[in-house]
Formats: C-alpha cells, structure tokens, sequence
C-alpha cells in the first residue's frame, strides 16, 4: 500500500496517538485500524488556516483522507453512506442495478466487501486504482462480543471485517478501514484480536491539549475566557480528566451566564464534568480532613505523611503502588481514606459498581475508569470492600468467567510500571484474606496497614470522650476513673461513634445530664460483633501487616484481650 495518499505533516501537530495513527498509516504497516477509547469526542483539527475543534470521524475524513477517491462511512443508525467520491461509486456496475444504500449491517458489509473487491480485481488488471477509505462508528453495535460463537450471522461478518485486513486481493489495495470503538471488550473477539488491525488508543486530553483548546475557544466565549490568556495552563491543569466535549459545553454555559471561568470556581465543576463522563461508575472523595483527625494510629501516620512528602518532592521510586487498609468492621477503613485525601491533596477517585449484567458491560466499564484514571495524573484509586470488588482468579462458571477477567484486568492495571508515582491503589476490607494473593503482592500493593480496635479500657476512655467533645460534651474529671472501669475494651471507632451519638441523644431528648446518660449507655452496651468474629478479623489484619510497628504492643497477646 505504498501507493497510498499521505497526511502531510498534520503528524507534527498532532496528540502522540494520533502522530501513531499517522505512522502506521503512511508506513503502509496497517489498513485496519481499531480506535478506542475516547472516540466521540472532540480534538483539535490541524487544519489549513485556523485550527478548530471537531470529532474524531472529522479528523479522519479531512485531515487523514483527502486525497483519497471514496470514503464511506458506516453505523446501524444511518446506514451505508458515501461521504466523498460519490460520483465515482456511482458508477459501480452493481450500484447502477441495485442503487438504494443498504442500511443492516450484513446488506451494508456484503456490499462494501463486493466493492473492495471489485476496485481490487481492476486495480490488477492495470485499471486506475480507487483509493478507498471507510469509518464505522459504534462499530461495537455493529459487531459485539457479546455475540461470540452464539450469532453465526454476527461471526460471518466479523470474518469478513477481519478479511479486509487479511485477504491478499484487497491488502495490495489502497484501501483503509477505521473501527471506532469506546471500549475495546465490547468489540467481537474475532476484530478485537486480530493481529493485522493496529488497536490505536485515544486518552482524555491531557493538560496541554486543553490549553491549546482554551487558547482557540477563547476567540467564541468572550465574557468566559477573555483576558485569561495567562491562566489557561492553571485551568487546564484543574480541567485534566474532563472529556473536551464537556469543557466545551461548560464554557458554553458560563459564556450564557456571563460568568468568567477562574481557577478557584473549577474543583467542583470538574468533578461533576468527570463524573457525568463516567456515567456514574465513579466518584470524587471530597475531604476537608487531613490526618490529625484519626485518633491514635501513630507509626501508620507517620509512614503515610512520609509518602505524601516523598511525592511532592517528585521521589518516587519510594512511592508505594499500593495500600491495604484492613481490620474489623467499624475501624475507621473509609475514615483513613478521607483523611489522606485531604492531606495529599491529590484527587482520590473511589470506584464504584461497575458490574453489570450484560455481557461485556463490566469490562467495557473497567476500561472506561482505567482511561479515566490515567488522564487524571496524580491520583489515589479506592476500592472498598476490595475482597468482593476485585474478582478472582478462579470463579468457576458460575459467572461465565467475568470474575476471572475483572481479576485480570485489574492485576493488569494496577501492576502496571507506568504507574508507579502517578497512581497509588487503595484496597480496603475486613475479610483480607479474601483478596486473590497475586492482588496484595509487592508490585501492587506494597503497604499494608491493619487498623485495630482499642486494647485497654484507657484508649477507650480517650476515644469516646474525643467524640463527645465534638457534640460539646465533656465527661467531668473527678468520674474519668468510675467510667474508665466500665469502658468496654476492643472499642471499634465505629461502635464508639453510636456510643456517643447515643449519649447526644438522651441528652438532647429526655433531657438528662451528660454523665447520667453515658452511664445509662454504658450499661445497656452490647459488642456489635460477635467475638469470635472480631477475633477472626483482628487476626487475619495483624497477619496482614506489611510492617511490625503498625501492631501495637497490646495486640501481640490476643487470647490476654479478649479475657479483659
């Protein structure tokens, strides 16, 4: 395919996958591609004049593709359609007999594979060879995986896509396929590993591609960006994650309002831009803690404040990939995620229920929030009850092998090198030993913290009365002792908080006095979990501990605890 009409040097002002596509497409290397990823969204278009922003099938068809004959394009939606050359398509013999456009996908692809063909076989004969390039859009509503070997129609069809790419008739031919795809799981098997398609993926945009973006929007959206020119690197940063359609609609919505777009203004509206472009598969932790708030806990604050300032200081080979947060329910687990939130300072994207009963859904899901994760660049990545969120190795069939695949591909992600100083996994659970072991090794999980109920009725005495204190209820000094003696040990953070709220309550309902109803709810106090729960639970943690200055002295001697 040397013979194929080349880009220009469009390359030189394009994003790095584009700059790929471009190789390999002007090298001859590949007549196939499959983009996926953020596909529906906008991208600067390096055109003649005044570059603009404009859809991915824009920048294929006038930017990768003018010099070529015929273009097509394809989706179950409108049909087959000629987007260029019209003329000359026209005068296909078969298209003069048959002249309505097909629009199902099999009438669609039957006749574009017939007109491959036909321009292939005449390019053979010494004719004048068409060039020929087509874009399917949604090509997964095309061609799913769901299907797999279930559709023998479906398969068909994905064999002859698959041969376009193959088939040595048509692979000396200048013709070029474009499958565009959000995620590549939910493209058919058959297309998605087909070692003769080039998979080209397209990232958010970064930082600098926003800028650019904000510097030729600013010419349309006065009142927004007029006189920002200086802050445009700022709010691109603040922007980093949001998809380029969605900053554009903002700053139509700002511009209608007349309302200027500032640094300050932009956290909140861009974790609503980033989370309404995830369809609701993730959310921001937003945190106004910092790590002073956890009670006790010093040797693992210590460690976690020394991470914090290792990146900031830009050292990260120090960096762990990885926490995991563990101990008994009630803890404080989510607590301690909050509270380095706000002491980083760094986004912590918490994950939600990508799981999904349709087949391919989950993993398409996945894809979505790794593709998020990477455009946010320093980030914290929480997974919450980690034990039944991230899969396992081995299922069985009960699920079809989705658990297996989540597995795979989380291991994948969160293993990855590229990661390390640009994404810090959060594992949280109080049944750790559930975790598949490759999940917690050093790689992926470098740090393990186990967090403990209190050992002595002392700390458990100081742990109440700290959550008293913030309802503005104080426990008189001369009753410290009388009430120290009726502290229950093994206090979890979370029993010691319905404690208090108790107490708050009877004060504020019955009324009584602070010290008569913290007696009263002394008295009727029940361990919200069973012992030997609690027990099971506090020692796979201290099993778990990555370092032994996290386990407190007290907790080296469980049968002594929980006789008290």
């Amino acid at each position: 395919m040397s013979d194929r009409p080349a880009a220009g040097n469009a390359a030189l002002r394009l994003p790095p996958w584009a700059a790929e596509l471009v190789s390999l497409y002007e090298s001859g290397s590949y007549s196939q591609f499959i983009l996926h990823g953020n596909v529906q969204d906008h991208l600067l278009l390096p055109l003649a004049g005044e570059p603009r922003l404009g859809t991915l099938e824009e920048f294929l068809l006038q930017v990768l593709l003018p010099g070529y004959d015929v273009a097509f394009s394809y989706d179950v939606g409108n049909g087959l359609r000629v987007e260029k050359g019209g003329e000359i398509f026209g005068d296909w013999p078969h298209f003069k007999q048959n002249p309505q456009m097909p629009n199902s996908p099999r009438q669609a692809i039957e006749v574009l594979t017939h007109y491959f063909r036909y321009c292939a076989n005449l390019g053979r004969l010494g004719k004048k060879r068409t060039h020929i390039g087509l874009l399917v859009r949604a090509a997964e509503l095309v061609l799913p995986s769901q299907a797999g070997t279930a559709n023998p129609e479906v398969n068909a069809l994905a064999l002859l896509v698959r041969e376009w790419s193959a088939e040595a008739l048509l692979g000396e031919h200048p013709l070029v396929t474009f499958l565009l795809v959000d995620n590549l799981n939910d493209l058919h098997p058959l297309l998605a590993n087909n070692p003769r398609a080039a998979q080209v993926h397209v990232p958010l945009p970064s930082a600098p591609e926003i800028e650019k973006a904000l510097g030729v929007l600013a010419r349309d959206f006065p009142a927004t960006l007029g006189g920002l020119s200086e802050q445009h690197p700022a709010l691109a940063g603040q922007l980093r994650g949001a998809t380029m359609h969605s900053v554009e609609s903002l700053l139509r919505t700002r511009e209608y309002a007349r309302q200027p777009l500032k640094p300050a203004d932009l956290a909140d509206l861009k974790r609503k831009l980033v989370e309404k472009d995830c369809h609701g598969l993730i959310e921001f932790v937003e945190s106004q803690r910092s790590l002073d708030d956890l009670y006790g806990l010093e040797p693992v604050k210590a460690w976690l404040r020394q991470d914090v300032q290792l990146w900031r200081q830009n050292d990260l080979e120090a960096l762990p990939k990885g926490y995991l947060v563990c101990g008994p329910v009630g803890t404080g687990k989510t607590f301690l995620v909050e509270c380095l939130a706000g002491e980083a300072g760094v986004p912590v994207v918490k994950l939600k229920n990508f799981r999904d009963r349709w087949v391919g859904s989950t993993e398409g899901n996945l894809e979505t929030i790794f593709r998020l994760i990477q455009a946010l660049g320093r980030c914290y990545v929480f997974v919450d009850e980690a034990d039944q969120a991230l899969g396992k190795r081995d299922a069985g069939a009960g699920d079809s092998g989705l658990s297996g695949r989540v597995y795979a591909m989380i291991a994948e992600e969160m293993g990855s090198a590229r990661n390390r100083g640009r994404v810090v996994w959060v594992l949280a659970s109080s049944r750790p030993d559930l975790i598949e072991v490759d999940l917690k090794r050093p790689g992926r999980v470098d740090v393990k913290v186990p967090l403990l109920p209190t050992a002595t009725r002392a700390e458990s005495l100081l742990l109440l009365a700290k959550l008293l204190a913030r309802r503005q209820l104080e426990i008189p000094s001369d009753a410290r002792a009388e009430i120290e003696s009726r502290m229950p040990v093994l206090l979890t953070p979370g029993a010691a908080e319905a404690l208090a709220v108790k107490i708050y309550r009877s004060v504020r309902t019955a009324p009584v006095a602070p010290l008569q109803a913290l007696r009263a709810a002394l008295e009727g106090y029940r361990q919200p979990v069973a012992p030997e729960v609690l027990r099971f639970q506090i020692e796979i943690a201290l099993q778990e501990a990555s370092d032994p200055g996290f386990v407190p002295e007290a907790f080296r001697d469980l049968p002594a605890l929980f006789r008290m």
